[in-house]
């Protein structure tokens, strides 16, 4: 939840996210209240690949605080002009395999 808060996500994106209907806000609450994930291997599978993304961006960009946590809401022509967060919105847990991989390539450059 606090990389969402880093992230500058909207309660939307974030239950986009981790996968959840865009009703249902009381499963935010739980996770901001400190109650675990559920025991479900898209949420697992998106929290670790979400984890992953803030890495990469913090290897990334290591002396710019701001522009690892803004990237997620900055429109990129890799992803055809959308931010990554509409990418993930839009191709759900594709959309967030896409986003890493591309991170992982500007790393290897």
């Amino acid at each position: 939840m606090t990389l969402f808060d880093h992230w500058r996500l909207s309660t939307g994106e974030q239950l986009s996210l981790l996968g959840l209907s865009k009703d249902n806000r009381a499963a935010l609450t739980k996770y901001r209240e400190g109650r675990p994930l559920a025991n479900d291997r898209d949420k697992l599978e998106r929290a670790g690949i979400l984890l992953g993304i803030h890495k990469a961006l913090r290897l990334l960009f290591p002396h710019n605080r701001e522009l690892a946590y803004g990237w997620m809401k900055l429109p990129n022509r890799a992803f055809g002009g959308l931010t990554p967060a509409q990418l993930i919105d839009e191709q759900g847990l594709i959309g967030m395999h896409m986003v890493r991989a591309y991170l992982d390539r500007q790393r290897g450059r």
